[in-house]
């Protein structure tokens, strides 16, 4: 670690540094907290811990205690898992992706509130949510005149700061005080009927401060650290991935050859994980230049184009990358700030920015219909995965919005094209193209029975085919013609999944 209190540049906060045991102990039962991390990034590592070992000791005296936990996106094994762990989360929200977080959702034991991340920021300030009584958030550095210097994440940090009652720090030392600067801090929102317009008109545009501010009189407790943000394993592209990568940047070219995009494209959105990751390489090979990224979550892929100049900026709230992607970006950190830039989540996912924007948005999904409507939180209709995060921001608001998935899953038990949803989160109306391996059905201006016919041909698995065609072909045989369906067999793939392991037959 650096030097003790190095980092600390304020003299009246310097006062306040003590242990994380300590800094835990300020925290009441019951209490709503709201905690810095995004997506794996920028997350308190040592409080969690000890809050959760704190937890655990009063549950083993027989006293009850749980908080509810309120985040930009998803953090890491030791906050979620940790707090989840000793049964001490409440309530959580917008989103996780632990998998003990996600048991105890789903057995019961834990409330959890799935939100659009646009909606996060306003919703707390509107009051929906009740009030915040504790921020706890990792920053890089305070300055002298207490202002912070932010991490790899924004989130919903400039918004617990401003709300919370009380604020906890943590200074970790990890990452160099090259960081700062690279951030965009907005501080013009306001409540309605007071609002103005949100002045963003280009990706790399900067209408913020490069530091989050903070009464010091807000300030209870400083916990020095020095410790990793959770990296990011991405697998290198398989076929199936690279092949609906094929397709997307296939449409892409014929888009523009239509005139209905431009030769640099528009600015780029690109959900997380692996399939987002192989569209990204594949954009290295494509014949696009001069790109742009609007995006939540900034990834390796984003990097690897950076870096090649394929993409000339690019603009998120979080960097989320794998271990080898992180040591090259703190190697050229300084090539890095000048072309990116971090923001709150409450810009980086404004409605009315991506509108006007005109992002193309790329998102996963766990299942589609055949008529066109999401599911992408939810398996077998009632078990949580992650959250909808942002997806609903993009696909809703963007110039044109990709859903993407392998045709099936579980070793092709399941077929991810369905006759209906088990759950929707995404109707659609909100529903442009739909791409698997299989292929690419653009669904833009058709109708009900249109859309069915061309995502059965075009997305649907060989095995599921006939399967999906058979349902679609009876279902017109019988009750309404604008969105034909058999309701007595509608959900039968997944009730027969649920009870043999398969969707066949």
């Amino acid at each position: 670690m650096t030097t003790p209190s190095s980092r600390i540049l304020h003299a009246g906060l310097r006062q306040k540094i003590m242990s994380a045991e300590q800094a835990a102990a300020l925290i009441d039962p019951g209490a709503n907290v709201g905690m810095s991390g995004f997506t794996g990034a920028g997350y308190p590592k040592a409080i969690p811990a000890a809050l959760a070992q704190r937890i655990s000791a009063e549950h083993a005296a027989g006293n009850p205690f749980r908080i509810s936990i309120w985040t930009g996106a998803s953090t890491a094994p030791e906050l979620d898992g940790a707090l989840a762990q000793v049964d001490g989360i409440e309530m959580r929200l917008p989103f996780q992706s632990d998998p003990v977080c996600r048991a105890k959702i789903n057995s019961g034991a834990m409330h959890f509130a799935d939100m659009h991340l646009s909606h996060v920021a306003q919703h707390a300030w509107f009051g929906f949510l009740g009030k915040l009584s504790v921020a706890v958030i990792e920053v890089t550095a305070i300055n002298a005149d207490g202002t912070l210097v932010p991490t790899m994440a924004v989130g919903n940090n400039k918004t617990w700061l401003d709300l919370a009652d009380k604020v906890i720090l943590e200074v970790n030392y990890r990452l160099p005080m090259a960081v700062d600067g690279m951030h965009d801090i907005y501080y013009g929102t306001a409540l309605p009927p007071h609002r103005k317009p949100i002045m963003l008109s280009a990706p790399n545009d900067r209408i913020g401060e490069t530091t989050l501010r903070c009464d010091p009189d807000k300030v209870i407790a400083i916990v020095e650290t020095d410790s990793p943000d959770r990296n990011t394993t991405f697998a290198a592209p398989d076929a199936v991935s690279a092949r609906i990568a094929e397709h997307i940047i296939d449409f892409l070219g014929h888009e523009v050859r239509k005139g209905r995009l431009p030769n640099d494209l528009l600015p780029l959105q690109s959900g997380v994980g692996n399939v987002a990751n192989a569209v990204l390489a594949g954009l290295q090979q494509s014949p696009f230049e001069n790109l742009t990224g609007y995006t939540e979550v900034l990834q390796d892929g984003m990097l690897d184009l950076l870096r090649s100049g394929k993409m000339r900026s690019a603009s998120a709230s979080a960097i989320s990358l794998s271990s080898s992607a992180l040591a090259d970006f703190l190697d050229n950190i300084d090539f890095y700030r000048d072309r990116i830039v971090l923001r709150p989540q409450e810009i980086s996912n404004h409605p009315e920015v991506v509108r006007r924007l005109g992002v193309v948005a790329m998102n996963s999904m766990i299942e589609a219909d055949i008529y066109g409507n999401i599911n992408s939180t939810h398996v077998m209709g009632s078990s949580m995965m992650n959250g909808i995060g942002g997806s609903g921001d993009f696909a809703r608001n963007g110039f044109l919005s990709f859903f993407v998935t392998p045709s099936v899953a579980k070793g092709g038990g399941i077929s991810c094209i369905v006759p209906m949803c088990s759950h929707v989160d995404h109707t659609e109306h909100d529903t442009q193209v739909i791409v698997t391996e299989q292929g690419l059905a653009d669904l833009r201006g058709l109708s009900p029975r249109q859309r069915a016919q061309i995502v059965i041909d075009q997305c649907a698995h060989p095995d599921f085919r006939p399967m999906l065609q058979d349902y679609f072909d009876r279902a017109q045989q019988s009750g309404g013609q604008h969105t034909p369906h058999i309701l007595s067999e509608a959900l039968s793939w997944h009730d027969r999944c649920l009870k043999t392991g398969t969707m066949k037959v």
